[in-house]
């Protein structure tokens, strides 16, 4: 494992990447639930919120072997601060394996496989406790909304860090080797 000084590119495209799908998909499934039966969105939102979130999923695994294997650069700024990006690094993927689980049992509670862009299918392993799609909804949901918080309070702690602390905590994720 290396201990580089920027992320690599790998890793800068997976983040940012990332960071507009969880914003995509959270815009689309506060839009979604709405929709009537008679909408012509009814089935196709769901089909494309829950083809890009099994993606998502993948990638994000892809994303936390490829930060093991090569490695990312030291967090900046005062202990508090660092402890405190920390847990919030470690909660934002905590709560995306929520979001994807939680995801996971409200879809395929009736015994349904996930279909995926109509390529491949992730199989369903029914109901396995009872009222399974309101439970995973209702932790869905909440969890969703949390990441969104916490993904906000993220992106403001990096422009602290740019603006007031004038580190290199934004530059290593943008690729901005100048300083």
């Amino acid at each position: 494992m290396d201990n580089p000084s920027h992320y690599n590119l790998t890793l800068r495209v997976i983040h940012w990447l990332t960071a507009l799908v969880v914003v995509g998909l959270f815009a689309v499934g506060w839009w979604m639930v709405d929709l009537t039966y008679y909408s012509s969105w009814y089935k196709t939102a769901p089909f494309w919120h829950k083809s890009i979130g099994i993606c998502l999923a993948a990638l994000t695994v892809f994303r936390l072997v490829w930060r093991i294997v090569k490695g990312t650069p030291a967090i900046e700024g005062k202990p508090l601060e660092r402890k405190a990006a920390h847990a919030a690094h470690h909660t934002i993927y905590l709560l995306l394996f929520v979001i994807f689980v939680s995801g996971y049992l409200i879809s395929t509670s009736d015994g349904r496989a996930i279909e995926v862009f109509n390529v491949f299918s992730v199989p369903s392993m029914g109901e396995l406790f009872p009222n399974q799609s309101d439970i995973a909804g209702a932790v869905h949901y909440y969890a969703a909304f949390t990441l969104i918080g916490l993904a906000i309070l993220h992106a403001a702690a990096a422009i602290k860090h740019h603006v007031i602390n004038k580190d290199n905590t934004l530059r290593k994720m943008i690729g901005d080797k100048t300083s």
